[in-house]
């Protein structure tokens, strides 16, 4: 830890403490005998690895020429600089002149109007293949002329074989703001070639929606949600989509998780109500397996056609806040920059961390908002619009902002730690308009950061991997009782649904008439309508003064909204009044005062329950099975944590009656070896051990971040006592698949969080916030030791066997 005065310069390093005033006494301690110098600590600092040299900056700088606010922050001293570079972004290849494709003298005649004389040679593969028929993937980054790769070739074909009054193409994006962002770029480009484009969603007003299904356009713009909920109501719209011939999915690298597994079964809906064999395109942003993740998300053959982005230069830093928060650093970052009226976008990893940058950014005085899911929509698309009009300098957002939604003009992207990829898509925003841009990567102090510090290079090789799991029973169960209602199921057809086809008949969800298959519509109704295809599980309504301000989705909402907790929303604190579950399934909140010092983090208890093993295999020597998994979760209270504080242990309290939840999902479970050494020279030996694993589960599940695709939020863990037993499971209800890319890549993790605990300087028995702390650990960062889980990972990675034992009653799960 740190200890500074601003005004005299005396400043000194002592060991960690989960007690911040003990550090201070020691510190003045030492002060009182003369051991504080007040001449600065910078050689020590470099020395102990907390900044960087002038002269290794100055190295890394090399022949690049960073203007003075990159020079500042890069010697400011106050962090240690991983890593700096210039992003340069190569001209794009050019293709073949506009005359030269074949296409509509119309097309044509207006590309030429717009003063575009040639295509990239992206645009002209794509063309190309679309015209011909081909199943196509684009892969390009934001703001590269995706959207007339895929534009110009549909409109071609429309204008070779397209019959009026039908609908030939539907035109997908993930949400409503995306496909209102670029319908009016569609249009433009559709109408003056005799084009008809109309957008069909949840904000299209009655009449609007009289005139499409009276006249549908040839392009239809919507999200897979209307999609969803018109095919299994069979209403007047879903009979103009038996007629489309090109489904074109954009931005389809969100469609991962639950929400893809469903999005899966929506495209196979699609194909069995249209008349024709549906042609596929996708157009994404960088995905290191494009090819493999669309074959799985459309279930048909796919190619691949990768493009470049705009020419642009790039200041690009990585640093790592030693000697305060990732926040302040973040923060610190974002002032320097708005002050030089730079228009910065900061990207947080979650609602909580994007709510609490903006209240401290805006006691620094910073015009900033927050920009998040479950945010209102209207609240949203102001601040979009108060950003592009330049009426607030910076956004404090989560991904949600990765997608294309036009923000206008960036200059600036801060950014908390993420796979590269998504980076990139990030940065692709910075310097749009050709002018220099600034990315500032601010690591955390947490395990895989402390990785990056040490290892910058493998960043840059993290590449994330999509992923989707079609087979989750339940989204497979929603989804063929979908199918029987867009259309009844005949005898021969889904013979891959058979087993969940009959036992829906059995459980008379389905019936059987004339050798069809029909749905039981009063007793599957609500259970259809209750789905959300964006996430399983019902969400928790949140309101004040009587009006509804945002949902959070179970099982999360009990962690987050159980009576008393803090409730952070659009940059406000609120406490939870009162909380009512599992009856009603709400949430009241009240005001609370500014200077509240507190936040809420809540305390779990978890028991796991192995359903059935799907696959098991050796992992170096340790036994691992992927299975299914019935988890039994407890909220029995939580700690007050003072703002401002990251991670450190609060005050307890007991809530009067616990909040209980089970479900179903899918996980890991492996069984660790003995850590011997740190046993046989323990006081309390079942203290050491179970500590131990429960220390292993944290590094491995914040270790694994990056090589899973950034996937640990999506991760939960249990170790059992002193079993050895340690399970890793999807967060999201029935699965989804983030703990199959974990089971696919186990070794790679396993190795990394053995070097996130060797190499962390700390010298405390529990460990720190950057080796063996979880920011999402149920248990208050209790029951943690640092060299009994070194010893385990070291034991793991020299090959020692183990094989699966079963859970024994009376174990203390540690989670």
């Amino acid at each position: 830890m740190h200890v500074s005065c601003g005004k005299c310069g005396i400043e000194d390093l002592l060991e960690f403490s989960k007690n911040i005033d003990e550090v201070f006494l020691e510190f003045l301690s030492r002060f009182d005998q003369g051991l504080v110098t007040e001449k600065g600590l910078s050689e020590e600092l470099k020395d102990e690895g907390i900044v960087r040299g002038e002269n290794e900056i100055k190295e890394m700088i090399g022949n690049n020429s960073p203007d003075k606010i990159t020079k500042e922050i890069l010697f400011s001293k106050k962090d240690y600089i991983s890593e700096y570079k210039v992003l340069e972004n190569p001209e794009p290849k050019m293709g073949c002149k506009i005359e030269e494709l074949g296409l509509d003298e119309s097309i044509s005649n207006h590309l030429k109007e717009l003063k575009i004389e040639q295509f990239y040679k992206f645009q002209e593969e794509a063309i190309q293949e679309i015209t011909f028929g081909e199943n196509v993937v684009i892969e390009a980054p934001t703001a590269s002329g995706k959207t007339e790769a895929f534009l110009i070739p549909v409109i071609q074909k429309i204008k070779k074989d397209a019959m009026d009054g039908n609908i030939f193409a539907i035109f997908v994006y993930p949400t409503k703001a995306l496909s209102r962002d670029q319908y009016p770029k569609i249009q433009k480009f559709a109408e003056t070639i005799g084009i008809d484009v109309k957008v069909f969603d949840g904000d299209t007003n009655q009449v609007d929606r009289r005139k499409i299904i009276d006249n549908p356009p040839h392009i239809l713009i919507t999200n897979f949600d209307v999609l969803h909920y018109h095919l299994w109501h069979q209403t007047k719209f879903s009979s103009l989509l038996t007629s489309t011939k090109i489904l074109v999915v954009d931005e389809a690298h969100v469609y991962s998780g639950i929400f893809g597994s469903n999005v899966h079964y929506i495209i196979k809906r699609l194909k069995r109500i249209c008349s024709d064999k549906l042609q596929f395109v996708a157009a994404s942003a960088t995905l290191e397996n494009a090819k493999e993740f669309c074959q799985q998300l459309f279930g048909e053959k796919m190619q691949v056609i990768h493009g470049s982005g705009k020419k642009g230069m790039t200041d690009f830093v990585m640093l790592f806040p030693s000697l305060r928060t990732q926040r302040a650093l973040m923060v610190e970052l974002t002032k320097k920059l708005t002050e030089k009226n730079h228009k910065t976008m900061v990207f947080n990893n979650s609602h909580l961390n994007s709510e609490l940058l903006a209240i401290q950014a805006k006691k620094q005085k910073i015009n900033i908002k927050v920009h998040r899911a479950g945010l209102m929509a209207n609240y949203r698309t102001s601040v979009e619009k108060q950003f592009k009009e330049d009426s607030i300098q910076a956004i404090s957002c989560t991904p949600t902002l990765e997608l294309g939604i036009d923000v206008g003009n960036v200059d600036c992207v801060i950014s908390s730690t993420i796979p590269v990829n998504r980076l990139i898509q990030r940065i692709g925003r910075a310097a749009r308009k050709g002018q220099r841009g600034y990315a500032f990567l601010a690591l955390g102090n947490d395990p895989i950061s402390q990785y990056y510090k040490n290892h910058p290079d493998d960043y840059f090789e993290d590449v994330e991997k999509t992923y989707i799991d079609p087979k989750n029973p339940f989204v497979e169960e929603f989804q063929v009782l979908a199918m029987a209602c867009d259309r009844p199921i005949s005898k021969h057809e889904l013979k891959e649904h058979q087993q969940v086809i009959e036992h829906h008949i059995i459980k008379e969800n389905l019936t059987v008439f004339n050798n069809r298959i029909i749905p039981n519509f009063d007793k599957i109704n609500s259970m259809l309508s209750g789905y959300s295809i964006r996430g399983i599980g019902k969400s928790i309504d949140i309101f004040l003064n009587g009006k509804k301000v945002g949902d959070r989705v179970l099982p999360i909402a009990l962690e987050e909204l159980h009576k008393d907790a803090i409730y952070f929303l659009a940059g406000t604190r609120y406490k939870v009044k009162e909380f009512n579950y599992p009856e009603k399934n709400y949430a009241k909140l009240e005001r609370i005062p500014k200077d509240y010092p507190y936040y809420t983090k809540s305390l779990t208890e978890e028991w796991p329950t192995i359903e059935t093993v799907f696959e098991s295999r050796k992992a170096k020597g340790v036994e691992v099975a992927f299975c299914k998994l019935h988890i039994q979760k407890k909220v029995y209270g939580y700690v007050n944590i003072e703002l401002g504080q990251e991670i450190t242990q609060g005050e307890k309290v007991e809530l009067e009656t616990p909040l209980e939840y089970d479900f179903i999902t899918k996980g890991i479970v492996f069984h660790a070896p003995r850590p011997l050494k740190i046993i046989g020279k323990a006081e309390d030996e079942d203290y050491a051990e179970a500590s131990g694993y429960h220390a292993t589960e944290h590094v491995v599940i914040e270790g694994s971040n990056m090589i899973t695709g950034g996937v640990s939020q999506d991760l939960g863990g249990i170790s059992l006592g002193t079993s050895g037993l340690i399970f890793i499971y999807d967060g999201a209800i029935g699965g989804s698949g983030a703990s199959k890319a974990l089971y696919d890549r186990f070794e790679k993790a396993l190795e990394r969080s053995m070097f996130i605990v060797k190499e962390c300087p700390c010298q405390n028995e529990a460990g720190c916030p950057r080796c063996t702390f979880s920011y999402r650990c149920g248990n208050n960062n209790e029951f943690l030791h640092k060299y009994s889980a070194l010893e385990i990972l070291e034991r793991i990675n020299e090959g020692e066997k183990t094989e699966l034992i079963d859970p024994v009653e009376g174990d203390r799960p540690l989670v």
